[in-house]
């Protein structure tokens, strides 16, 4: 008979400290360049809704980093993106955040080169063409494009794949959600005093969470201990089979949603099941970008835009179906202040968090058990930055 070890209890957390992103990461121009052109420049990135573009010949115009992007609904029902760049003389082909196009044709304000909404040049203003000119290498830059269940992403890097690949984790996550036909309510656009980085570290813990987000914390217990779900807690086992809310990951009993008094004021999605309902809140998170959160009775998504190495800008919207959407602007209310707080005092510690960082001899951090996940993240970063 062989005898194998007692199996180790599956716990969540480091075992070890290891160091954080060097401080230059969060600081310097030199490395901002590199994440734009590593991660963000080679990444399926979430740009807008389907739903933004949706009748024939609409535009819109998108932003990463220094790139602009032109994104169009074609009339064959499927999304074109390109740069936003004439093959001429490099003029931008519009400056209008969003519109529709007049005609067939993408026309370049300043010497009308005209090119089909596939990309291809049609005409010139030249009274001729010179010897050796070539119409079909004189298309526009594409860009590639990606629909995700009413999300749309691109990705400048234009290499195979599609956006569902970039998820981390499975995206079946919201299966139940009625995503595609979610109407938007609510937007709020908030630019955060810190590298991108930051907020996706402060997002992947919750240490912070009894001291920055008491609210939070009452409403979602096993935050209040400083913890993200039930194996975060190296003595889990003890209550394995507890359902209690601060050990099950659970909302506090007699809530239903994030809400500011925990109630659900429209009516929950119906093809949601139990356990997507006790869960609580759903998380799918597509990096660098986009998380996108199931709740009861919305779904809530969160975008970052990299600004600068100290600048973040964040977009966070609120999604409703129909028979969901809040009934009065109080109901609705009790839902969007409540994230709309969280997020403003998210945004406030990340930048307290940015603000340290250039202390001269504050060359690293340590990150502590709990923070196994933003170990995890500073590993996707360096794998692709080096």
């Amino acid at each position: 008979m062989t005898l194998h070890p007692p199996t180790k209890p599956s716990w969540n957390g480091l075992t070890e400290t290891r160091p954080t992103l060097p401080s230059s990461a969060y600081l310097s121009d030199e490395a901002f360049r590199r994440d734009l052109d590593a991660i963000w420049y080679r990444h399926w990135i979430h740009v807008c809704r389907s739903s933004d573009l949706a009748e024939p010949r609409a535009f819109r115009l998108t932003r990463i980093g220094d790139q602009e992007i032109l994104l169009l609904r074609h009339e064959d029902g499927g999304l074109r993106a390109f740069h936003n760049s004439c093959r001429h003389r490099g003029a931008a082909l519009k400056s209008e955040e969003c519109g529709r196009l007049a005609g067939r044709l993408i026309v370049c304000p300043y010497h009308a080169w005209s090119y089909s909404m596939d990309g291809a040049l049609v005409r010139t203003s030249s009274k001729v063409l010179p010897a050796g000119f070539d119409k079909a290498a004189h298309g526009l830059y594409p860009v590639a494009v990606s629909e995700w269940r009413g999300f749309v992403f691109v990705n400048l890097a234009a290499g195979p794949g599609a956006a569902v690949d970039g998820f981390d984790g499975d995206p079946g996550t919201l299966a139940s959600w009625p995503l595609e036909r979610l109407e938007r309510g609510p937007v709020y656009r908030k630019e955060i005093a810190c590298n991108w980085k930051v907020f996706w570290e402060n997002f992947n813990e919750c240490l912070h969470c009894p001291g920055v987000h008491p609210e939070l914390s009452a409403l979602v217990p096993i935050y209040g201990r400083g913890l993200m779900e039930r194996r975060d807690d190296p003595a889990w086992q003890a209550h394995a089979d507890d359902d209690a809310p601060q050990f099950s990951g659970r909302l506090r009993d007699g809530a239903e949603t994030w809400s500011r008094d925990g109630s659900a004021q429209g009516r929950a999605f119906a093809g949601l099941t139990e356990a997507d309902r006790r869960a609580g809140q759903s998380y799918v998170t597509h990096l660098p970008s986009f998380f996108v959160v199931g709740h009861a009775d919305y779904v809530r998504s969160v975008s970052l835009r990299p600004l600068g190495p100290s600048r973040t800008e964040l977009t966070a919207e609120w999604y409703f179906a129909e028979e969901t959407r809040p009934e009065t602007a109080e109901a609705l209310d009790n839902v969007v202040a409540f994230g709309t707080l969280v997020l403003d005092q998210d945004a406030a510690i990340c930048e307290v968090n940015q603000r340290g960082l250039s202390a001269l001899p504050h060359r690293h951090g340590t990150l502590m058990p709990e923070e196994y996940e933003i170990a995890r993240f500073h590993g996707w970063v360096a794998a692709r930055t080096g």
